[in-house]
């Protein structure tokens, strides 16, 4: 799969709509009861680039940006102004936002991830596109420097210590990230005539898995 290590014009996709999707398979038994099951350990995310176009320019960016993605062929990263942060929208990104894990003395790589809880259950999402320059990592309670502790690779979302942290001690980090997604389509239809006229051409985008 290749994957081109850019964004999607973030004032374009500040007014696209999407957002999770979950695959449930629920069989109804004769007693009426569910049996309910998914086959996906992961959400996968959906949007719709094409509601975020204001202006002619705005359609010539996205032509330009399809055309050199060669459609569905190459992925990209995107922004989802919903859910971009470790932290909340009211505060600022700290270094102790997500717990990437314990240390055991020996291990020194952690992944990003980011934890989704409500009601006493949770889902732990992996991060794999961190925005570069704004990962900040702590470790034991304490903030760690980039290049002297750790460095990050922001295409793949893992955290690596120049030293493993001690058995016991927390690691945790604060960050921004990117969706890598495809376009979900290999054609765009876009009239002059209708889009000045407020029909906006759909163009949807899917989130793609990557380990």
């Amino acid at each position: 799969m290749a994957f081109h290590e850019i964004r999607f014009p973030a004032s374009l996709s500040f007014g696209s709509v999407g957002g999770p999707q979950r695959r449930t398979d629920i069989v109804t038994l004769a007693s009426g009861f569910e049996e309910r099951n998914t086959p996906w350990a992961h959400s996968r995310r959906r949007y719709d680039a094409g509601l975020g176009l204001r202006a002619l320019d705005d359609v010539e960016a996205l032509i330009a940006f399809f055309e050199a993605r060669q459609g569905q062929l190459h992925g990209f990263r995107w922004k989802d102004w919903a859910d971009y942060r470790s932290a909340p929208a009211s505060r600022q990104i700290a270094y102790d936002d997500q717990v990437l894990g314990i240390g055991d003395g020996q291990t020194t790589t952690f992944r990003l991830q980011k934890r989704y809880a409500s009601g006493g259950h949770a889902y732990l999402r992996p991060i794999t596109k961190p925005v570069a320059g704004s990962v900040r990592v702590g470790l034991q309670g304490h903030h760690a420097s980039e290049g002297a502790d750790f460095t990050v690779d922001a295409t793949t979302g893992t955290v690596v210590f120049d030293a493993p942290p001690p058995r016991g001690a927390q690691v945790t980090a604060g960050f921004e990230f990117d969706v890598p997604v495809r376009f979900d389509t290999d054609e765009i239809q876009v009239s002059v005539a209708s889009f000045q006229a407020g029909d906006l051409p759909q163009v949807p985008v899917v989130e793609l898995r990557i380990r």
